[in-house]
């Protein structure tokens, strides 16, 4: 059976893109090591079509549980020799993310948690990439959350005006250490106009925002009412989005001169 299954390769496919065909042989991968090496040859035989796929890619998941080691190794590189074509697929995005969450060998998981963490820029500007960076962040890897960072540095401002990067900023500034420093310095380099620019765009007011709701114990006093003092004097310009609180905020802080 699983040899008819698997040798024709369009068959297979039209059966792994089915809900209840991958299901099915989600369940008969289970059954015996020589009925899985027809399922492992098909897959590699088709890896790309398999990961892309909505209902595919549970196939390609279950053998990286179920097949013996060095048949998920040889999945595992292929995983990163495709990694940044995955993160930027619609559904590649979503394989890959389940993929991160379930790696347990830890050569592999540092080795592709890398590959995110320094095209964290490519990715970010991605709309289903950055994604898989925000997945990561919410892993708390502080190597790999430091590396975005660092890739990301330089770039916080650009990003925050776009929808998906906003989303990447703002998951940085949660972070409570070293990374919030770094996101905080680089959005407050930039010019006033800039500043400004940016809390009256329809993303980066949630990533100004942000910023003002840090309290005094995670930023120091310096560095929060030097951005306070930038928006200030320019609340009236700041009423575009009556649902943003910048605002709320500005009117009720007392900063010292």
């Amino acid at each position: 059976m699983a040899s008819f299954l698997t040798s024709d390769s369009d068959y297979f496919m039209v059966i792994t893109r089915n809900k209840n065909g991958s299901k099915s042989l989600q369940k008969l991968m289970r059954m015996s090591d020589d009925m899985d090496v027809f399922f492992f040859v098909a897959i590699m035989r088709l890896f790309i079509h398999v990961m892309i796929d909505k209902y595919a890619s549970y196939v390609a998941i279950q053998g990286m549980r179920i097949f013996k080691q060095d048949k998920r190794e040889l999945m595992y590189d292929h995983i990163l020799r495709y990694a940044l074509f995955l993160a930027r697929d619609q559904y590649g995005c979503i394989a890959l993310n389940e993929i991160i969450k379930e790696l347990d060998d830890p050569y592999y998981r540092d080795e592709l948690m890398d590959i995110v963490s320094n095209n964290a820029l490519l990715l970010s500007n991605d709309a289903y990439g950055n994604f898989v960076v925000q997945h990561v962040l919410k892993l708390h890897d502080s190597r790999c959350t430091g590396n975005i960072a660092d890739k990301l540095c330089g770039y916080c401002v650009e990003l925050s005006f776009k929808k998906y990067g906003s989303y990447i900023v703002e998951r940085l500034l949660e972070v409570r250490d070293i990374p919030m420093a770094t996101i905080v310095l680089d959005l407050l380099a930039c010019k006033t106009e800039m500043l400004i620019r940016l809390a009256r765009s329809e993303n980066g007011n949630f990533v100004v925002c942000k910023l003002l709701e840090l309290t005094n114990d995670i930023l120091t006093a310096d560095l929060f009412y030097s951005l306070v003092n930038k928006l200030r004097p320019y609340r009236f310009l700041l009423h575009r989005f009556p649902e943003s609180k910048i605002v709320a905020i500005l009117g009720s802080m007392r900063v010292p001169n």
